[in-house]
């Protein structure tokens, strides 16, 4: 796993008191799967690439510059690794103790102005806007909508944070156990396999709200994948 760079929202922020509770650190638990349209479904739609990012993206520190984000359909994707994001609001499975690169803030705020729960919440990590790719360009924000896929799973979440500009593959503790990936954020992750879909111009409101993300998630991906 690469060495984690501060997010814009967490340069200069000062750290909070962790809450330790290691032995529940990383526990992982049963997940129903979410939805009806499956993960077969939406890679077969997603073969192919329409560059729509300037430069290509690294998936760690020291990997090669290989990572295209492509455009197709009223979404982007790419295909890349995931790294756990453990940031935001202290819990038991995130803080200063589990990860040493925990910052306690997001890029994005819930509807109480709290910062996200990456424990909790299925969010995905966007790199922060920059020459290779600026995703506001299509419509994408905070809460915009986004179908995960690894292996026959399909997890929906939103957008909630933001990474270093070259780096790409990234997403939440809650999202990446859900998919079944180790959800640890030293030891976790995986090195390759994860393809990330987003629906422009979508949002969930409040951005913390998983069922409504799920609900629209759905409805998008049944559009998306529909010949």
């Amino acid at each position: 796993m690469r060495v984690r760079l501060l997010t814009l929202a967490a340069a200069g922020a000062a750290l909070l008191a962790p809450v330790t509770l290691p032995a529940l650190a990383h526990q992982q638990q049963s997940i129903e799967r979410e939805g009806a349209v499956t993960a077969a479904e939406l890679l077969a739609k997603v073969r192919g690439c329409v560059r729509v990012s300037a430069g290509l993206y690294r998936s760690d520190v020291g990997a090669p510059a290989d990572i295209p984000v492509c455009g197709i359909d009223g979404a982007v994707f790419w295909k890349a690794d995931m790294d756990i994001d453990c940031d935001g609001r202290p819990s038991a499975r995130c803080n200063r103790t589990t990860d040493p690169w925990f910052q306690p803030t997001t890029s994005y705020q819930q509807s109480d102005r709290r910062y996200l729960s990456a424990a909790g919440l299925p969010f995905i990590v966007l790199p922060a806007p920059s020459s290779v790719w600026d995703y506001r360009k299509h419509g994408i924000k905070g809460g915009s909508v986004a179908a995960v896929v690894h292996g026959d799973r399909v997890q929906y979440a939103v957008v909630g944070d933001n990474g270093p500009q070259n780096i790409i593959g990234e997403a939440s503790y809650a999202t990446a156990e859900r998919l079944g990936i180790r959800p640890d954020p030293t030891t976790g992750g995986v090195t390759s396999g994860v393809t990330y879909i987003v629906f422009e111009d979508t949002k969930v409101s409040p951005i913390e709200d998983h069922k409504a993300a799920v609900k629209q998630g759905e409805a998008l991906a049944r559009e998306f994948v529909r010949p």
